[in-house]
């Protein structure tokens, strides 16, 4: 089936999670840094963005994350900045690691090569039966021998909100360090640092906040900065000057667009989605935030994604590896993404819901249903009662 968009409708960017629709303002200034570079060499450039990259952007992301702008540094990404703090920890074999079943599976990778390299322990945080990381168990089991917990705010492949700063106040009499990743909440949800109480707080700059791609950045605690092993290579790129410059306008764009209201979509989104034949949200947890993952028992996620993009509607596919403690052991392979942003509006979301309705409707006389390993999720297990739940250790 070929449908193509009228030309007379605009596309919908439902995407804003993957990769924000970058404001002309941002490539402006990308364009410009690089045709300056290109005509008067690398050197000229950096002085030309000197106060830029060594200061302006800092003092806005400090503001950002209400934290001192020198506790502030840009970073070619989220994943790498992570990677770069595992590779200085002095950890050993009697050291135990927090991660959760969201942990994307570039920080999760960085952990197994942690604990391969150290012969430390990690383990896995249960969730409660909302699918909320449980917090009784946290304050249950936190002792001494922990010595990092690893927090997404969001995760990458679904749109729960967890509750960083209840678990900062777990965490904080005891010794370990305590990593937050905020690529997927950062520009769409309000972030405090300093209230969350973490040591190293992440992020990518090129999703909610429309900056360009390779430009993230990093917040780290003098706790954490005393604590990494002297003498270990860094191994964190810093990003391009251009890239930086091109963070510092969408930050400046992002100040200005929280100053004004908006609306919350994400009830509308969610109604729309859920109501649509054939559709199974992806939805754990109590609170959530512009993010709505959900997957179709009849049609594959990427065929879906096409025929919407068809239709002048972007969505995220995600495939189940991309958070694979969670969306494996619940029998999805693959899904879709709906993600709002400030220029998000009520006929973008009827739009989507009218798209999904013709498509399932089109299909629904000629499909036959997917394997239950593709969609639907295995039969429910009996779940242990509160105060019996046990983690997983990764050995």
């Amino acid at each position: 089936m070929n449908v193509q968009t009228p030309h007379s409708e605009r596309r919908v960017h439902l995407d804003a999670a993957t990769a924000g629709h970058t404001p002309a303002a941002v490539r402006a200034v990308v364009t410009e840094s690089l045709h300056r570079e290109d005509e008067y060499g690398t050197h000229e450039l950096e002085e030309y963005l000197e106060d830029v990259v060594h200061t302006e952007v800092h003092e806005r992301l400090g503001a950002l994350l209400s934290v001192p702008a020198s506790d502030t540094a840009t970073v070619t990404g989220a994943a790498d900045a992570f990677r770069d703090l595992l590779g200085r920890l002095p950890l050993g074999p009697g050291d135990r690691i927090w991660t959760t079943p969201y942990e994307d599976v570039a920080r999760l990778t960085a952990l197994f090569a942690l604990r391969d390299r150290t012969r430390c322990r990690l383990d896995v945080v249960p969730l409660d039966a909302d699918g909320d990381l449980d917090l009784e168990w946290m304050s249950a089991h936190i002792d001494d021998d922990v010595a990092l917990v690893s927090v997404p705010l969001v995760p990458a492949a679904c749109g729960i909100v967890h509750p960083v700063e209840e678990i900062g106040r777990i965490l904080a009499p005891h010794r370990c360090l305590y990593a937050v990743d905020a690529s997927y909440a950062i520009g769409q949800l309000p972030v405090d640092a300093a209230r969350i109480g973490c040591d190293q707080l992440t992020a990518d700059g090129w999703r909610f906040l429309g900056g360009p791609p390779s430009a993230g950045f990093t917040h780290t605690t003098p706790r954490l900065r005393s604590t990494l092993a002297q003498g270990a290579p860094a191994l964190e790129q810093a990003p391009h000057s251009a890239a930086v410059a091109g963070l510092n306008t969408a930050l400046i764009l992002h100040e200005k667009e929280t100053a004004a209201p908006r609306e919350n979509l994400y009830p509308y989104l969610r109604e729309t989605v859920e109501r649509t034949p054939g559709t199974a949200l992806i939805a754990p947890g109590r609170t959530q935030s512009g993010i709505l993952a959900f997957h179709h028992t009849e049609r594959p996620a990427a065929q879906l994604r096409r025929e919407l993009a068809a239709r002048g509607i972007l969505l995220r596919k995600t495939v189940a590896q991309e958070m694979p403690l969670y969306l494996p052991e619940r029998g999805i392979t693959t899904a879709l993404h709906a993600s709002l942003h400030q220029d998000s509006t009520p006929q973008d979301i009827t739009r989507l819901g009218q798209a999904l309705t013709e498509i399932a409707n089109a299909h629904r006389s000629t499909t036959t249903p997917l394997p239950r390993a593709v969609g639907d999720p295995p039969a429910a297990r009996p779940r242990p009662q509160r105060g019996t739940r046990g983690h997983l250790t990764l050995l």
